[in-house]
């Protein structure tokens, strides 16, 4: 029967009896040829009615588009209690009593950051113990219809949702079940649960909790960047999956405060030391770098140079490659560790305050997916709990099979990013030769205020970032579809080892992709150049390897880092806000116009855009990527924690705002970790060691310019007057190959028959000399030098991380006691529970038979109904 709408608001999240409340929605079009589909909904939504859920459903008139139908789904309490039970869900039982002792001294200063009491804490600290439905009466049920939050209530329903079959025999056909094969072969086009309110404003029914209004008011408005994260209404509202992604986000965000000042007092260090550099002067003097003159760059295009056009960059590098570079490097080392450790602590505090604690030993079992258990044909006998579990019939021909296949996949597609990286470094060679034949006479000075900066290396390292983001961006889209589909090939057990085996396959493409630009720049470039007339060529053909400028490449390291890094956070920012908001903008352009009181509910969320399973996984991906830009270059760049730390403020309130505004409501998914993030990020912090420790010896130029000033200045003074000359070798330009020589049209003015001598970078042995071209003695000391660092920074850092590791406990002595308080509170309260009960049952001398729990699916065995938690 239709309603009139004029007399019945549908801005509401209640049935058309305003009593019930909807739990979920599922939503289809009216498809005429749709047979098939129809007999499926049909039998679906019988069954579902079957398990005790209760359906309505509104009609296609009374949708905007007219094509549309809604079912409503409400879970009465018998249906929640029974899954409560079954699904181990934690519920309150007696308010806690342990006082807390988390007033810090001064907390007067943190005032201007706090959010509101009753949104910090939407609720009071329950102590809490698995649903029992047996024994509902010892639990703190004041009203049946409010006891399970709505977070809970949808987890259940979707739990339901996944399992319920679409055909008749039930148990005959296994796959022929769940609402995301429904999804899939568009029987239903979505299956979302409610927001509870608009996001402007309140609710108008009393009975609603317009959690959705605080959330948009108090955390996902940007101008509330400056205020602490609603965690536990974020936890209450969207699940501790969701929670636990804000919680690490913030912390991580914090401890980049850190991170940032201490770069930018490097940063300023640099700046502030400028006139202190004493190569830099030699470089731009007249008298030296001026009469000094270049080899070649590259063969036949590029003529001679003057040491002094390197000036600028030579400037520019100082800025990054100074004392204070070390000193980051090492400080980024303890930094990471201790990020790492805290977040431990952090985290152990969640897992109690969400009653997480006993989260993985207790549901394991009870997270298989429905892909898993539809494919499962064998069963076998759990050691540990002494029951009957599904397993899937797999030989070990079929397992190698698909391992070698996924395998092959993944390595496929990093040979091919690792094509693309020598593409644009062919690229970088062949074009460093057409700029330097089209700047040999300046022509980029006539342009003001960047002209004097543009050089051919300049011009040719930032036109090859930006080729390699872009080709960068393009294989990310591709790969992410590939990845899911071998992942799903190879059938995880759980959600949490789908998510893991998706983890890996995933950060692999992207280390390789994102980072192995850099690790070209920073431990390839200019390190097999050969010299004049012994060039090294690359793979045998006709392009020259390139050199690094005389100042070093750590400045074109640090380009490419900012090109990299700002353009994967921009365009990755424009990507999760602009992009939803545009679809949802377009989508709901017709109801726009409607009265609130006739664009229901369920249509308004319909119309926004659904967040995936997969949504928090790009989330992380994100920010771990670039943990690994701050992290395992940060020594090329100290300003890097600093555009992070912009960036992830930014990034809080897009998530929220985005998730807030523009997305459905997720399903409630718990969660007590980050996951294989943390391994993941572990290892990073390892190898940023490594990788800082390599980057400060040989691709800045401290090392060399330490041996020179306390071994190598000839009047024995600790200054670096000369340092250019020495740094540079020799080369006789007549005895220079006729392929290696510039073409006569490409030389300067000023180069002339007198001039017989070139320098070029390296420490060799002058044109007749003995040991000619071969390595000197300073060469050797340096490289013993640079190995010398390594090891010794390596060791220091390794030393101060563990010790740190070891100093901080994982979990807070404070938390550990509350933990084991808690437990011992839990069974005290069951123990007197069940003795009360029992002299009750003996003053009444009745004996009462077990009241056992009625199974919803009465034709599937245990393990079958027990099989996921979500």
């Amino acid at each position: 029967m239709e309603i009139d709408k004029q007399q019945h608001s549908k801005d509401s999240v209640f049935f058309r009896d305003g009593v019930r409340r909807i739990d979920f929605v599922l939503s289809y079009l009216d498809d005429k040829d749709g047979e098939r589909k129809q007999e499926r909904r049909k039998m679906y939504e019988a069954n579902l009615v079957n398990v005790g859920l209760e359906l309505e459903t509104e009609d296609k008139s009374e949708s905007d588009d007219g094509k549309t139908y809604f079912v409503k789904i409400h879970a009465p309490w018998e249906v929640l209690a029974t899954y409560a039970d079954v699904l181990k869900i934690k519920v309150p039982f007696k308010v806690n009593d342990i006082p807390d002792n988390g007033d810090m001294p001064m907390n007067w200063l943190s005032t201007p950051f706090r959010l509101p009491e009753h949104i910090m804490h939407p609720e009071p600290d329950y102590f809490t113990a698995p649903f029992d439905k047996s024994k509902s009466d010892f639990f703190l049920i004041d009203d049946k219809a409010t006891f399970f939050p709505p977070s809970v209530r949808n987890r259940i329903v979707y739990y339901i949702l996944s399992r319920c079959s679409y055909f008749k025999d039930e148990c005959g056909v296994k796959d022929k079940k769940g609402i995301k094969r429904l999804l899939n072969n568009c029987t239903y086009t979505a299956a979302f649960p409610l927001h509870d309110c608009r996001y402007w404003t309140k609710a108008k029914d009393a009975n609603c909790e317009s959690e959705r209004y605080h959330l948009h008011k108090h955390w996902a408005r940007f101008l509330c960047f400056y205020k602490e994260q609603p965690l536990n209404l974020i936890r209450k509202y969207y699940g501790e999956k969701i929670g636990i992604y804000f919680a690490w986000l913030g912390f991580y965000t914090e401890m980049l405060l850190f991170a940032a000042i201490v770069g930018t007092l490097c940063f300023v260090y640099g700046f502030l030391t400028f006139d202190d550099n004493q190569w830099s002067k030699d470089i731009c003097s007249a008298e030296i770098g001026g009469n000094i003159v270049m080899c070649p760059l590259c063969d036949k295009k590029c003529g001679y140079w003057k040491l002094n056009s390197t000036c600028n960059s030579s400037w520019q590098s100082h800025l990054f490659d100074n004392v204070g570079t070390v000193f980051f490097a090492i400080f980024m080392a303890i930094w990471v560790t201790l990020f790492l450790e805290f977040w431990k602590r952090r985290q152990a505090r969640l897992e109690y305050e969400w009653d997480l604690v006993d989260f993985e030993e207790e549901q394991q079992q009870l997270q298989l997916r429905p892909e898993y258990e539809t494919k499962c044909t064998n069963r076998k006998l759990n050691r540990i709990t002494q029951e009957m579990e599904l397993v899937l019939n797999r030989t070990p021909t079929d397992l190698m099979g698909k391992l070698l296949l996924c395998w092959a996949t993944v390595t496929l597609w990093i040979s091919l990013i690792i094509a693309c990286i020598i593409g644009v470094i062919a690229y970088r060679l062949a074009v460093y030769a057409a700029f330097a034949s089209i700047m040999k006479d300046n022509p980029t000075t006539n342009l003001q205020v960047v002209g004097p900066y543009i050089t051919p290396q300049l011009a040719t390292s930032v036109t090859a970032s930006c080729i390699n983001f872009v080709i960068i961006m393009i294989l990310n889209l591709m790969y992410e579809r590939v990845a899911v589909w071998i992942t799903d090939m190879e059938i995880p057990k759980t959600h949490l080892e789908y998510e893991n085996k998706l983890t890996v396959k995933m950060f692999l493409f992207q280390f390789v992709n994102y980072y192995s630009s850099c690790f070209y720049v920073a431990f390839f470039k200019g390190k097999f150049v050969g010299y004049p007339g012994n060039y090294a060529y690359m793979f045998g053909s006709t392009l020259r390897n390139e050199e690094c400028d005389p100042g070093g490449c750590l400045i074109e390291l640090t380009t490419q880092l900012v090109i990299v890094m700002t353009g994967k956070q921009v365009w990755g920012n424009i990507q999760e806000a602009l992009v939803p908001w545009m679809m949802n903008w377009w989508g709901s352009r017709k109801a726009r116009n409607h009265p609130e009181s006739l664009y229901s509910r369920w249509e308004q969320d319909h119309d926004l855009q659904g967040f995936g399973q997969l949504g928090l996984f790009y989330e992380y991906l994100e920010m771990v990527i670039q943990f690994g830009f701050i992290t395992l270059f940060v020594a090329s760049f100290p300003l890097a924690p600093l555009l992070a730390l912009i960036n992830n403020i930014i990034e809080v309130r897009v998530d929220a705002w985005k998730l807030t505004t523009q997305f459905r409501r997720p399903v409630a998914a718990k969660a007590h970790s980050i996951g294989a993030w943390e391994e993941i990020l572990n290892g990073m912090a390892v190898l940023s060691v490594v990788t800082n420790a390599f980057i400060v010896a040989f691709t800045s130029d401290m090392i060399p310019r330490l041996v020179y000033m306390y071994a190598y200045q000839p009047d024995g003074e600790l200054n670096m007057k000369g340092y250019i000359s020495n740094s540079l070798s020799s080369f006789n330009i007549s005895v220079i190959p006729v392929e290696n020589r510039p073409d006569d049209d490409e030389n300067p003015s000023w180069f002339n028959n007198s001039i017989d001598t070139c320098r070029y970078r390296d420490y060799r042995y002058p044109s007749g000399h003995e040991k000619q071209y071969s390595h000197t003695m300073q060469f050797w000391h340096i490289l013993a030098a640079k190995l010398a660092f390594i090891i010794i920074m390596e060791h220091v850092a390794f030393l101060v991380k563990f010790f740190v590791a070891w100093m901080i406990p994982d979990v807070p002595s404070e938390v550990r006691a509350r933990v084991k308080r808690e437990r011992y509170l839990v069974q005290e309260y069951l123990h007197n529970y069940e003795v009360e009960k029992l002299k009750i049952q003996l003053s009444q001398n009745v004996n009462e038979e077990c009241n056992c729990s009625p199974m919803i699916y009465p034709c599937l065995t245990k393990h079958e109904v027990l099989s996921e938690c979500l």
